[in-house]
């Protein structure tokens, strides 16, 4: 299984699994829908999700998303995977909950550090 990893709010992640699909804001604004592999979440993180609550993780099979999925470079120049398109919501196996600490940083989840064993 080639797992890739999104950070969405909760309560975006309950109304898609009520509607049976997940569109997440960058779908309508850069067209697809940011994720990362596991030794970059902790960026994305820290550059995107600063202070925000209500955190998860989505754990998405890569085998399973119907639209197309692309790696294309980011500004740190790394290649992130892009999904183009809805995300079904069958091709998420894992949501765990994700909050900076008490210090606003972000720790690395063992669910997260378990994919990279």
């Amino acid at each position: 299984m080639n797992t890739i990893l999104h950070i969405t709010k909760r309560q975006q992640w309950e109304q898609a699994k009520n509607i049976g699909r997940y569109r997440a804001d960058s779908l309508e604004s850069e067209g697809f829908i940011h994720c990362s592999k596991s030794t970059q979440i902790l960026k994305v993180a820290k550059k995107f999700f600063d202070n925000q609550k209500q955190l998860v993780i989505l754990f998405i099979d890569s085998d399973k998303v119907q639209a197309e999925i692309r790696y294309e470079l980011a500004e740190i120049s790394e290649l992130f995977p892009h999904i183009y398109g809805e995300l079904n919501i069958d091709a998420v196996y894992q949501v765990i909950d994700f909050e900076a600490g008490e210090d606003g940083l972000f720790e690395l989840p063992q669910e997260v550090i378990n994919l990279e064993l």
